[in-house]
């Protein structure tokens, strides 16, 4: 039988049985030989010298090599049978603990086979789970493998290396299962497919792909592992950017009305009134905007940039340029508190120009999914005739029910809301005729997770900070290491009202009848479930058992207690929109002191006055989130102050996180430990590029240099050209392995929009 990459795992199983399948098969996730092959050991024992052992945990699986100290052979009467039996005992030595193994027999000649193999002074491998007999410790049923001897246990071990591979294992297979079953596909497939090109190989020095299957199963140093590693990074690397760069290339392909500002007046009018100048990176990102909507092909461009760094001034700024060539623009937020605090802000930046077409402006429409179908009748009809120049939604402008005349630009605001298919669907309103796009960001992403996670947009970002943004005093408030700053937390509250000034507090839950946090608090992967138990993890004592904070219900605790006489009100997703939009407009208009909310007012909210935000139960919320709530003080040029409260225990990833908030206000080094907690998985399976990579070898941060030569050796081989047209050649086709893959991946990126839509 011919067995090949692609041949099915049961092919080399033999005839390990059903159970063994299903173990290498389902839980293993091993569906082909190739995916044996590319099975990477999780880490390597180093087979020249005897492992540090301090001390064994019985019933805990214990992999060291070690040296047999001595061997000796047994007689004994079996009291079950009365006949003689014999027993080998065995003592191994390690650098550290050793421990012992023993062998029973009911011949002789078994007995006498088990002391040769064992001879004193052989080195091996011993794979087991110790447990405690008299005084010594035991490995029970070990996997053995002996360095320097051909076989002569009986293990039917391959041929061994310095470095040991040490494999990802799941119930019911063992180390030695995965090493026998690697050995035999080794024997009809020597070499991994090659997916990366030999003129790539070559100029970036990787081993080739009959040299990968060595290097990774059975390597002699470490340098050998890691060139192993790095092959298959940069291979898994290549197939993502090259299809992003193919995505790429379709963009630029398509065609789309040059939006080069007509006479401009409605734009200059703007920059006119504007009390203050545009900051550095405000004008240099404009002018790539005007030049991506002055060009042939739709603009793709992702715009990130810090809290407060003036990103809603950009945006605006390109939708006046659209509509001062005859276009419409519409601005796409993911809540409708958000939609509101735009709608407000933008005319209010607009001024007299925001008064309609014959005022030498344009309307500013709002489209929510709440507004009544009366309500909606009006910006319907504006929009369809092309009156109104600009509109700011939610969801709702994805309806089939909103048309536009000209549909120029859409600006969509917190990406990490939406996926893919937001984006199509609004962009899907322009007969045919794709509208620039524009996406905002204000959770900053370092330039590989921007490349691998937005490849398929251009990236700018806006670094700086226009005047009068205040600096932000964060404090992380460790309630187990001092409870009595709970108190204090609510004086500096009540000092700062005293000043003037407005409080935000923000909780996880809506109400204590909540299972779960609510209106988009994130709960990390360490954290215990959010029904009031805590588990303070490996350090620090417990922490207190209480619900967690619920908006409802502090409003009525702080208004009863602390902060009794002060003005306070609640918003929550919940609220009816005309409740949540009338509470807003109180607390912009001063009118309340303190607004105690869930996570509504996370992006976008934008009251000049507010200096002092008290997060509730802060370990129950992201790095990223933490970040951008935060960004909601100090906005008037008054200096910002953030109380992250905590019941986290001490050493734990929760403490970690909140901490490294406290010692920076940099969102870029944030992002970075964020990624290095939560892994490319969680980023990346958001969708956001429209297919989730679940990366293997590769590591955004860990692996820059890598991601930023596959972008490089793709540009190369696929060049600057648009994607070829039915029945024309395929660049790609050059290298037929990998355009299998890449293909693969694109079909299955269509297929999960698919299942999305």
């Amino acid at each position: 039988m011919s067995i090949t990459p692609e041949s099915r795992i049961e092919t080399v199983l033999g005839n390990a049985g059903p159970k063994k399948l299903v173990a290498f098969r389902d839980r293993l996730g091993l569906q082909t030989v190739e995916d044996l092959l590319r099975h990477r050991p999780r880490r390597y024992l180093e087979t020249g010298t005897l492992s540090q052992v301090d001390d064994f945990v019985e019933g805990q699986v214990l992999t060291v090599v070690g040296r047999i100290g001595r061997s000796k052979a047994v007689s004994y009467t079996d009291r079950r049978t009365g006949r003689a039996a014999f027993r080998t005992e065995v003592q191994v030595l390690t650098d550290g603990t050793s421990f012992s193994l023993v062998y029973f027999s009911k011949t002789k000649n078994i007995a006498d086979f088990h002391e040769r193999t064992y001879r004193p002074g052989r080195t091996g491998v011993f794979i087991g789970k110790p447990r405690r007999f008299r005084e010594d410790w035991q490995l029970t049923n070990p996997d053995v493998i002996l360095f320097d001897a051909d076989d002569d246990a009986g293990t039917g071990a391959p041929a061994l290396s310095r470095l040991f591979p040490l494999y990802p294992l799941t119930s019911g297979v063992t180390n030695m299962d995965v090493q026998q079953v690697v050995a035999a596909a080794r024997t009809f497939v020597d070499a991994l497919p090659e997916v990366v090109p030999a003129p790539v190989r070559e100029r970036y020095r990787l081993p080739g792909p009959d040299d990968v299957l060595h290097l990774l199963h059975t390597p002699d140093t470490q340098a050998e592992v890691a060139r192993a590693h790095r092959y298959l990074r940069f291979e898994e690397a290549l197939i993502t950017q090259a299809v992003l760069a193919r995505r790429r290339a379709a963009v630029r392909a398509l065609g789309t009305r040059r939006r080069d500002g007509g006479d401009g007046a409605l734009l200059r009018a703007f920059d006119a009134s504007l009390p203050f100048e545009l900051t550095r990176g405000q004008r240099a990102i404009g002018e790539e905007i005007e030049a991506d909507l002055a060009g042939e092909h739709p603009m793709n461009r992702l715009l990130q940039g810090e809290v407060g760094s003036g990103k809603t001034l950009v945006a605006l700024r390109a939708m006046l340029r659209v509509i001062d060539s005859g276009g419409q623009a519409a601005l796409l937020a993911p809540t409708e508190v958000l939609a509101q605090q735009h709608h407000r802000s933008l005319t209010a930046m607009l001024g007299d120009l925001a008064g309609g077409a014959m005022f030498g402006g344009t309307s500013v429409e709002l489209l929510t999914g709440s507004m009544t179908r009366s309500q909606r009748t009006g910006p319907l009809s504006r929009l369809a005739s092309g009156e109104a120049g600009m509109v700011v939604g939610t969801h709702a402008l994805l309806e089939d029910t909103v048309m536009f005349a000209d549909l120029g630009l859409v600006v969509v605001d917190e990406q990490h809301r939406f996926g893919v298919e937001q984006r199509a669907a609004l962009t899907a309103k322009t007969d045919g005729v794709p509208p620039h796009l524009l996406v905002m960001t204000a959770t900053p992403i370092p330039r590989t997770v921007a490349m691998t996670v937005f490849g398929d947009l251009e990236v700018s970002v806006l670094d700086e900070l226009p005047a009068g943004r205040a600096p932000i005093q964060t404090t992380a408030v460790h309630l187990l290491d001092h409870p009595h700053w709970y108190a204090r937390v609510w004086e500096r509250v009540r000092e700062e009202v005293a000043r003037g000034h407005q409080v935000y507090v923000v909780c996880p839950r809506i109400s204590s009848d909540d299972d779960e946090p609510v209106d988009g608090a994130q709960l990390p992967i360490d954290l215990p479930d959010p029904d009031g138990s805590e588990d303070p993890g490996p350090a620090g004592p417990a922490a207190p058992q209480r619900p967690l904070a619920a908006v409802e219900d502090v409003v009525r605790e702080l208004g009863d207690g602390p902060l009794d006489g002060l003005r306070l009100a609640p918003l929550h997703g919940r609220l009816r929109p005309e409740d949540k939009d009338a509470t807003m407009r109180a607390f912009a208009a001063g009118e309340l002191d303190v607004l105690v909310s869930t996570t509504v007012i996370e992006v976008g909210v934008d009251v000049a006055n507010a200096t002092t935000m008290v997060i509730l139960d802060a370990e129950r919320f992201g790095i990223s989130q933490l970040h951008q709530l935060r960004g909601r003080v100090g906005r008037g040029g008054l200096p910002g102050l953030c109380l992250l409260v905590s019941s986290a225990a001490p050493d734990t990833p929760a403490r970690v996180r909140l901490d490294a908030v406290a010692a920076t206000t940099d969102g870029f080094e944030l992002s970075r430990l964020d990624l290095d907690q939560r892994r490319e998985g969680d980023v990346l399976g958001r969708a956001q590029s429209g297919f989730r990579t679940q990366l293997e070898s590769l590591r955004v941060l860990r692996d820059e240099k890598t991601i930023l030569q596959a972008r490089e050796a793709v540009e190369e081989l696929l060049g600057e050209g648009p994607p070829p047209a039915a029945g024309e050649s395929d660049p790609l086709d050059a290298w037929p392995v990998l355009a299998e893959r890449v293909r693969s991946l694109e079909a299955r990126a269509a297929a999960e929009m698919m299942v999305k839509s």
